[in-house]
């Protein structure tokens, strides 16, 4: 990448800059993802222009686009800024007693409440400065663009097939199980194929554009319809709605033992042999040398070992 010759210079804050102008495509955006003023971004994006030559952004009906050359040198600017975090992250030093780091998390809301609750009791008892922070995946997130933008450290999901440019460790694996009212007529009729297929269900909206989940996966596999007719925007939501009725949802076993503890609910094998549900920790190659997040990481995978498949509670009569 070149840039004019003269008193102004590209450095790393400009690159990053110049990155998320390009992706984000509007002044004002990029202004709040970084916390700044937009008189400033404006102000770095006139001083880009000045240094490569180019307009960089122009203006059309459905807001602002970028031109090709900006688009060519966007790839070049995230290549040199993976290189000069590769540079700097060996003057780099994470002490977990001491350090503020701040962690983000993307997972869904479904993940193992048992695993998020023991990832933060480490974290309180081993690195009490650092801050946590999670956020919820949905349809419309994209988690991609997300850790290659440094907006998240780690993503933990499940999908069947995870995107092959991030790294991946696995954390834990659970058994997929039915969740139904402790009075559904299946607790005690049992609970075939055939039932699955004419039973109400609610079920949760997906949380990636872009790939199935296992359940829904097996199911269109095997050609298995389900009458889906409650679709919840959260999956916390879901075991609530089953304690008055006949809905049946789908879940992990941590999950439903979790709520099963204080509803008046019942877990029922699934009569569908569903694969285990897989769950794994995603990060982006800027990230794969810093020991600040090799830390989390391992804190991660640790808890996750740490989760064992939960015993089958007893029917509630």
């Amino acid at each position: 990448m070149t840039s004019r010759r003269g008193e102004d210079q590209l450095d790393s804050h400009l690159l990053r800059m110049f990155c998320l102008l390009i992706s984000e495509r509007s002044v004002s955006r990029t202004a709040l993802k970084l916390n700044q003023s937009q008189p400033a971004v404006s102000l770095a994006l006139k001083r880009l222009r000045a240094i490569l030559g180019d307009p960089l952004l122009v203006r059309e009906k459905s807001g602002m686009v970028p031109t090709e050359r900006a688009l060519t040198l966007l790839t070049h600017a995230k290549g040199a800024l993976a290189e000069i975090d590769r540079m700097t992250v060996a003057l780099e030093s994470f002490d977990p007693q001491t350090s503020r780091q701040v962690f983000r998390i993307g997972a869904p809301d479904y993940l193992a409440p048992l695993f998020v609750s023991k990832v933060v009791e480490r974290i309180r008892q081993e690195a009490p400065y650092v801050q946590l922070n999670l956020q919820s995946l949905g349809p419309d997130f994209d988690f991609e663009r997300s850790l290659a933008e440094g907006d998240l450290d780690v993503v933990i999901g499940n999908w069947p097939e995870p995107p092959p440019r991030m790294h991946l460790s696995m954390l834990l694996e659970d058994e997929i199980v039915c969740l139904v009212s402790a009075r559904h007529p299946l607790v005690r009729k049992g609970f075939s194929i055939d039932d699955y297929q004419r039973a109400v269900h609610v079920v949760p909206m997906p949380y990636s554009i872009s790939q199935r989940g296992v359940i829904d996966a097996m199911l269109a596999s095997h050609r298995i319809a389900r009458d889906e007719r409650v679709v919840v925007q959260s999956f916390t939501l879901a075991p609530h709605l089953l304690t008055n009725t006949e809905l049946v949802f789908t879940t992990t076993r941590h999950f439903a033992s979790f709520y099963a503890d204080f509803l008046p609910l019942c877990i029922l094998p699934s009569p569908i042999a569903f694969p285990a549900m897989r769950f794994y920790q995603l990060w982006h190659e800027r990230n794969h040398l810093s020991p600040a997040h090799r830390w989390i990481r391992r804190l991660l995978g640790e808890c996750g070992s740490q989760i064992k498949s939960a015993a089958t509670p007893p029917i509630r009569q």
